[in-house]
């Protein structure tokens, strides 16, 4: 088994502030979406390498996610947190997951997103 993609949501709207976090800030590529689910907005962003996607979806009722989130692994975790603070993200480190780096931060519609990097990597 694998996972396909994540997906978050984001207030009616709010596809631009999903595209300053996952495209501007992590790098992501947007991707169209199918037409069939293009109409219900929202967006759709991949990883250079096709290993990561994450589905940005308008609920009518929405509410961040503070608890939940997906967690990204990276390479290079000083260069993402200067990217995050450069774009006006807070980043939040913490050393208390075994064997990895990690920040916490949150998307343009103030869901919690977790990047990691293996402690073994850091230089």
């Amino acid at each position: 088994m694998r996972l396909h993609h994540v997906q978050v949501s984001c207030p009616a709207g709010g596809e631009d502030a999903a595209r300053a976090f996952y495209a501007s800030t992590l790098e992501l590529v947007e991707v169209a979406k199918p037409p069939a689910l293009a109409a219900r907005g929202g967006a759709w962003f991949r990883s250079a390498d096709g290993a990561v996607e994450v589905h940005v979806g308008v609920e009518q009722e929405f509410r961040p996610a503070r608890k939940a989130h997906p967690a990204f692994l990276v390479d290079d975790l000083d260069r993402v947190a200067a990217r995050l603070e450069r774009g006006g993200y807070a980043v939040e480190r913490d050393a208390l997951f075994p064997g990895y780096l990690r920040l916490y931060t949150a998307d343009g519609a103030g869901n919690r997103i977790e990047i990691m990097q293996p402690a073994s990597s850091s230089g």
